[in-house]
């Protein structure tokens, strides 16, 4: 019989930390939608170590370019897999968690999934880092402004093309223990700066 971690054992659980005051706990299913969302999740990629799989589905017109990759970490610690039917994503998805040997899990899927497949991910993550070998991470990318139910953290992060090229505006919208912040984001892939922005929805409370 399988024992998980309950959530106060979990409260100090380890960390994926892009910067100060901005990361994201471990053994989790977390989401980032917005353009720049494949940016995001390869700032990630470069905080964990050993594979990273990549799951799409098989009809997704847009693939991840080797050489896009390189900018940040090698393209060898990558697995791509290819469903032919859209609820083997997810499936595929919670299985590699499960398996406690990966270190990130990205899902890139057409839309929101519904809760109990969240729960599912998320007990799926718990169970590889108590059974497993690393405390994998899954992150969902999904368009538009996300929405799936139930995730850890939900970021949107996208090109800030009122700036200098490589600048990006990240926000986090929803985080279990954090409130709504943005930042202003430069220097990927090599030296990340980030910048708190101030604005008047944060500053109104």
């Amino acid at each position: 019989m399988t024992h998980l971690l309950d959530r106060k054992a979990w409260r100090d659980r380890p960390k994926l930390e892009l910067a100060p005051g901005l990361d994201l706990a471990r053994a989790r299913l977390h989401e980032v939608c917005g353009a720049a969302r494949a940016t995001f999740a390869l700032w990630l990629a470069t905080q964990t170590e050993g594979p990273v799989f990549w799951i799409a589905p098989s009809w997704t017109p847009h693939r991840l370019n080797p050489d896009g990759i390189a900018d940040f970490t090698s393209p060898a610690r990558f697995t791509f897999i290819s469903p032919l039917r859209p609820e083997d994503v997810l499936w595929c998805t919670e299985e590699v968690l499960r398996s406690g040997t990966v270190s990130l899990v990205v899902a890139d899927i057409p839309g929101p999934p519904g809760l109990t497949s969240v729960r599912r991910m998320h007990l799926a993550a718990e169970t590889g880092a108590t059974e497993g070998k690393v405390a994998p991470t899954g992150l969902l990318l999904t368009p538009g402004t996300g929405g799936a139910p139930g995730i850890e953290t939900r970021w949107q992060m996208e090109p800030d093309h009122n700036n200098e090229h490589n600048r990006w505006q990240l926000t986090r919208l929803r985080a279990r223990t954090a409130p709504v912040q943005s930042w202003q984001v430069s220097g990927l892939p090599h030296k990340a700066r980030t910048h708190p922005v101030v604005t008047e929805a944060i500053c109104s409370t």
